[in-house]
């Protein structure tokens, strides 16, 4: 146990020591046992492995102001790739993501809400050699493939535990997946690696507690604790979506009546939309409120009332000190952060807290789930190594 509880305390300094030079770099030795902690020793001894292994390397630069002078470190950038997945109902998003949270490329490939795990993954691994084709990228540089989902995801064994947006239960993902490309797969809630990629490269960068709500296919939200995603006991905290409003209500696509997410969520809208008239897509239905249709009206301001009330009740479970909006409605409509902030906030946030956070909206948009998900598959190859 002693060993085991050594080589994590290993693991975590060096992924520690990593992420320190990746956001501050060029940056010193000194500066990095300053910010850490660590002795002088830890973090010669953490650099040295990692340029050796050319994660790193020393830079032009020397450090300034008075006192000895030091070589500045940097990173470089191109010596680890990773593949970053978000994977919804009815789209994929393949991504290659550099060290910086940089997408190197990317592309988005349709599916069918019912198409099997088994086709979708061909799919994907199909795609991946595309674009790795495409971009004529050195093989040996991915280090591994992120996916980021809907649904209650089993992060340490990678398996889809239940998504109801893709219809999978009890999914072997990971092992299928490193089956069709022979890469090490990092499989996790697709808020949860949205939320990771906003704290390490969006706008909850020096947060300490962030809550990050997404409102599209689904409903959901993920926390991040001191830099840790908040997981719960089955990884399925923040599925807020979930929560009984009325349970007289309409029935979710679960199996519950009456879910916070129906009466937010995309499908749902467009469900109560057609008891009106036909409307295809989310974005007719905005038309529809922007023409001064009254029943538009109605559905779109419940939809942002209920946002409202959401953020409230993370908010006051929470405490965070950054809340962030993101998701398929935020993405296509960015005037709901306005609108939300503006007129639904005053309305429903609990008095006491109305200065206690930064309300965002999310920076990485509809690219937060790969480059969140390319992140973390990264993090689990520094630790692993």
């Amino acid at each position: 146990m002693k060993k085991h509880d050594q080589d994590f305390m290993k693991r975590q300094n060096r992924l520690t020591v990593f992420e320190i030079i990746k956001s501050n770099q060029p940056i010193s030795r000194a500066a990095i046992a300053k910010q850490t902690g660590m002795s002088p020793t830890t973090i010669s001894r953490i650099v040295g492995e990692l340029t050796e292994q050319g994660y790193l390397l020393d830079s032009d630069q020397v450090s300034g102001g008075l006192g000895r002078k030091s070589t500045l470190i940097g990173i470089v950038n191109a010596s680890v790739l990773s593949i970053g997945i978000d994977l919804d109902r009815s789209l994929m998003s393949i991504g290659i993501v550099d060290l910086q949270g940089k997408l190197v490329c990317s592309g988005k490939y349709p599916r069918t809400p019912d198409e099997s795990p088994d086709t979708t993954l061909i799919r994907i691994s199909e795609a991946i050699e595309q674009l790795m084709d495409q971009q004529e990228l050195d093989r040996t540089r991915i280090v591994g493939i992120g996916v980021g989902l809907p649904g209650i995801v089993n992060n340490e064994r990678g398996i889809v535990v239940f998504s109801v947006q893709l219809g999978w239960k009890n999914v072997s993902l990971a092992e299928r997946l490193k089956e069709l490309t022979g890469y090490e797969i990092t499989v996790d809630n697709e808020l949860k690696v949205r939320a990771l990629g906003e704290h390490l490269k969006g706008v909850a960068v020096g947060s300490k507690r962030t809550a990050l709500l997404g409102f599209g296919q689904g409903v959901g939200s993920a926390i991040i604790l001191d830099g840790e995603i908040y997981r719960g006991v089955m990884n399925s905290a923040g599925e807020i979506g979930h929560t009984t409003v009325d349970p007289s209500g309409m029935m979710c696509e679960c199996g519950k009546a009456g879910c916070l997410q129906t009466y937010i969520n995309i499908n749902s809208l467009l469900s109560e939309a057609n008891r009106i008239r036909p409307i295809g897509t989310i974005e007719e239905l905005f038309e529809a409120k922007q023409a001064g249709e009254q029943w538009a009206i109605h559905l779109i301001d419940r939809a942002l009332m209920y946002m409202a009330i959401t953020i409230n009740n993370i908010v006051c479970m929470y405490n965070p000190d950054s809340v962030i909006l993101s998701g398929e409605l935020v993405d296509k409509f960015p005037y709901i952060h306005d609108e939300v902030e503006k007129i639904y906030l005053s309305r429903f946030l609990w008095e006491p807290l109305r200065d206690s956070f930064v309300f965002h909206r999310s920076k990485l948009n509809e690219n937060g789930v790969m480059i969140g998900s390319g992140l973390l598959s990264q993090n689990r190859f520094f630790a692993l190594e």
